[in-house]
Formats: C-alpha cells, sequence, structure tokens
C-alpha cells in the first residue's frame, strides 16, 4: 500500500499505512457549508506538476461515479495540448472533463472566471448524481473556490486597451519600471513578463491613485477563513531525487510528442505569443526561440530548469493548504489508488455525521 507523507518534518518521513488514524485532521463539518442537493462533498486531487494527478483522477473519476473539473490555467485554452499535458481524447471518453478546451488562446481566464465556472460545473455535475473531482496545480483555483474571493473593482475597457497599447509599444521592461515608481511592493511580487498582473496593478494606480499592494493588504484575497465547500484534498508529492528524474523525463516527453511543432503551428495560425495562453512553460521559451532562430537544444534544458522552479513553488503553496492528505506519488498507481480510496471513504463517513 501506498503511505502518507508528512510535510511538516524538515525531511519527510512515512507516515502510518492509510488503514492507521492519520496526523493531521480531516476538516469538520458545518451546516452552512455548500454541499448541493446531493449532499456530496468535493474531492480534489492536487500537488506539484509531474506527479500523476490526472491518471489518479481518471481512476477515482471511473470508481466513483465522478467527473473531472480542471483546476488549472492553461489547460482551459483550446490548441495547447501538448505543453500543458492536456487529458487526451481517450482520457475524456473514460471520464467527463469540465474546464477543459474551453477558451480561445486570446481569452482572458482569471481567478473569478474560474470560481464562477467552477462552481456552475459543480452544480450541472451533482445535478446527475455524479461526484465532482477537482484536478490540477493552480493553487489559488482551488483555494479561490473554497473559500471564495474579494471582488476585484471593475475597470473602464478602453484604459485596459490603452493599457496593453502601451505595452507592445514600451515593452514589458518599461511598463514593470513604471510600476515601481508608482507600486513598488507590487513590482517586487511581480515579474516583467506577467502583464496580466502588472497591467492590472497599473489600472488600478490609474483609476484610484492608490497602490494595489494597500488594497491587498486592507481587505485580502480570499473573502473568509471558512471553506465554502466540504472537501477532502488529497496532495501528490514525493521525494527531491524522484521528482527531479520525473519532472525532466516529463519535459524530454513533451517535446518528443511535438511541443516545437504545435508552438510552430500556433504561430503560424495568427496567435500571438503575448497572448496569455503563451506564458505556459514550454510554448514561452519555444516561441522565443522559433522567432529569435535560437538553438533548441539550448530551450529544453531552460524548460526544464524553469519546469523545476514551478514545481518547487507549487510545493511550497500546496504545503500552505490546511487539511491535505499527501500521498507518496512514486509508489504505484494501484497503491495510490487504494490509498485514495480509502482516504475518500473515511472522509465521507465523517461528512455525512
Amino acid at each position: 500500500m501506498c503511505p502518507l507523507r508528512n510535510h511538516n518534518r524538515k525531511k519527510p518521513n512515512l507516515l502510518p499505512r492509510p488503514s492507521q488514524e492519520r496526523g493531521p485532521g480531516i476538516p469538520g463539518s458545518h451546516a452552512d457549508r455548500l454541499l448541493g442537493p446531493s449532499g456530496a462533498p468535493l474531492l480534489a486531487v492536487i500537488g506539484p506538476t509531474g506527479t500523476g494527478k490526472t491518471a489518479l483522477a481518471i481512476e477515482l473519476g471511473e470508481t466513483l461515479g465522478g467527473e473531472l473539473i480542471g483546476c488549472d490555467a492553461l489547460q482551459i485554452y483550446r490548441r495547447f495540448d501538448v505543453g500543458t499535458a492536456k487529458p487526451s481524447a481517450e482520457d475524456r471518453a473514460r471520464v467527463p472533463h469540465h474546464l477543459v478546451d474551453e477558451l480561445d488562446p486570446e481569452d482572458n481566464f482569471t481567478l473569478a472566471r474560474f470560481v464562477r465556472r467552477a462552481e456552475r460545473a459543480i452544480e450541472s455535475i451533482r445535478s446527475r448524481g455524479a461526484q465532482p473531482i477537482l484536478v490540477g496545480g493552480t493553487g489559488m483555483y482551488l483555494r479561490g473556490l473554497l473559500r471564495g474571493i474579494v471582488p476585484a473593482p471593475k475597470i473602464d475597457p478602453a484604459l485596459r486597451r490603452r493599457l496593453r497599447e502601451m505595452h507592445e509599444r514600451r515593452g514589458e521592461i518599461a511598463m514593470h519600471r513604471w510600476l515601481q515608481r508608482v507600486d513598488p511592493e507590487s513590482a517586487a511580487r511581480l515579474a516583467p513578463g506577467d502583464r496580466h498582473r502588472v497591467g492590472r496593478a497599473l489600472e488600478w494606480w490609474l483609476v484610484s491613485r492608490t497602490r494595489w499592494s494597500e488594497r491587498l493588504e486592507r481587505l485580502g484575497t480570499w473573502a473568509g477563513r471558512e471553506e465554502r465547500y466540504r472537501c477532502l484534498k488529497l496532495g501528490l508529492d514525493a521525494g527531491s531525487g524522484w521528482m527531479k528524474s520525473k519532472l525532466e523525463q516529463r519535459v524530454e516527453q513533451l517535446f518528443a510528442a511535438g511541443l516545437v511543432e504545435e508552438v510552430r503551428s500556433l504561430l503560424a495560425s495568427g496567435v500571438s505569443p503575448e497572448c496569455n495562453a503563451f506564458r505556459a512553460i514550454g510554448y514561452r521559451e519555444v516561441a522565443r526561440a522559433l522567432l529569435d532562430g535560437g538553438p533548441m537544444a539550448d530551450v529544453i534544458d531552460r524548460v526544464k530548469i524553469h519546469t523545476r522552479r514551478y514545481a518547487k513553488r507549487q510545493r511550497t503553496w500546496f504545503r500552505q493548504e490546511p487539511g491535505v492528505v499527501w500521498l507518496d506519488a512514486s509508489c504505484s498507481r494501484a497503491a495510490l489508488r487504494v490509498a485514495a480510496l480509502d482516504a475518500w471513504t473515511r472522509f465521507s463517513r465523517r461528512a455525512a455525521n
């Protein structure tokens, strides 16, 4: 069987087998949580990239009569398939998927839009008597869904268009320097390439003459500390050696599966390399090499480095997420499935009380 992992120690140790009592308690029930007409709690499969979340979620979906909701900032974009490790057509035929292949690459997919779409998907899935299963590595999306978000102020579309045009004319470095002058705290948290968030902070400054960082400090991002849904959060992770090897293999597989050809096709069809979907690791590096004529061998090495850094950031985020039941991703898929179903059975019993 697959043992649990403990991220509360400096060196993660293996915890008792799933049939034994766990360390961190499972969140209790509250009458005002959003159970929906079926009373079914949510199940979420989360963790760093490359840990096999989708494969486990599909198996759980088949066993539990579930439907998957993509908790991913990039798989929602059409035609961005290889580099986002999007579920294949065969996988989607096994279990229905939501929030996958729903938007054009130029669309702006925000946290607020994810929450609205995910809420509708949960309601729809429950109406059919099926089990909603969230799966993905975008931790902010999961937290926004479970805890709610503070509504962001509406911005004049004309102002947003002018700022985008300025970004195109002046470049991201100049726009980031502008943000450093008016809101240094926001600029310190945002990379110059994060055009959407840099633009949002500048929009807020131009409209209110106050800093976006001050608004976040005053209001926060999340609507509350209590979770609006009962949800079992199953986290997949493994030791650093296993993860490093797995991520390098993953990057090599993406290039072997045709990532370069996919990016070349996207650019040739007129998709802008500045669109949101091209923020994905792998796409932006390959696009830059194709546009500038750089060697692809160097690109593969850069993508490996960026992927490892991204997985590290994901791990840091999810370790701060309360109530996660961690499973060792290096176990066999059969063992992971048994451990996950055992955790779900016990959680469901508690939620019913």
